[in-house]
């Protein structure tokens, strides 16, 4: 095996390690991640290391901060409900006018993101994950009339990019992901556009609660008005 590709090797078992020790807490938010004591800890040089933490930063979940070195990102449950919520009320509004007007080249379009999502999930390619996933959403919306939305949802999706990454990372929510943007494109298809905003609905709420199982939080019960 060569240098390069063995310390690529090495890097994405780091890589997936230390983000199962974040998700589950063993590394708690604001915690140091120093290079040379996680070398130790793995048996290795400090190359594979340094790589695992740029691909960790990539998705969110450590910060590189100068003379400071990997710091674990907070976690904001308050931001994550107020992007849902926002997303839950703007997204099927505008699926809902988007969607009629879709013609053949949006379907393509759709259809070859959700291949190349198809493609990062099989590949492991976790920095990918967010962004076509935003790209998937965007593309639903692309015939609405409504730019100050469509801006607004843009800055709502690069937000959750983080957390989107972190909610994918398990097998089985990367199935549902591929399965439940399959559907809403056959809804569409079928102009069945009803239900399409309804089970998109659905979905951003499916991946709202997801992702706070993952980072082991409920989501809190509104108090009495």
């Amino acid at each position: 095996m060569s240098a390069p590709l063995k310390h690529r090797t090495l890097s994405a078992m780091i890589a997936d390690q230390l983000r199962q020790a974040i998700l589950d807490g063993t590394h708690p938010a604001g915690a140091q991640l120093r290079q040379d004591a996680l070398g130790e800890s793995y048996g290795v040089s400090r190359i594979p290391v340094r790589e695992a933490l740029f691909q960790l930063e990539a998705e969110g979940l450590v910060k590189i901060v100068p003379q400071k070195g990997a710091i674990v990102s907070e976690l904001s449950l308050d931001e994550i409900n107020d992007v849902f919520d926002l997303r839950v009320i703007l997204e099927p509004r505008m699926l809902a006018q988007s969607a009629p007007h879709f013609v053949d080249y949006d379907f393509a379009a759709l259809d070859d993101i959700q291949h190349r999502f198809e493609k990062a999930i099989a590949a492991g390619n976790i920095s990918e994950w967010g962004q076509l996933n935003a790209d998937f959403h965007m593309a639903m919306y692309v015939r609405a009339r409504q730019p100050r939305t469509q801006s607004i949802v843009m800055a709502l999706l690069q937000t959750s990019d983080r957390y989107t990454r972190m909610q994918l990372s398990t097998t089985t929510a990367m199935g549902i992901a591929e399965k439940e943007h399959a559907e809403l494109i056959a809804l569409c298809r079928s102009q069945k556009i009803d239900d399409a905003c309804r089970f998109l609905e659905r979905h951003i709420e499916s991946v709202r609660a997801d992702l706070l199982r993952v980072i082991g939080r409920t989501i809190p019960k509104s108090g009495a008005a």
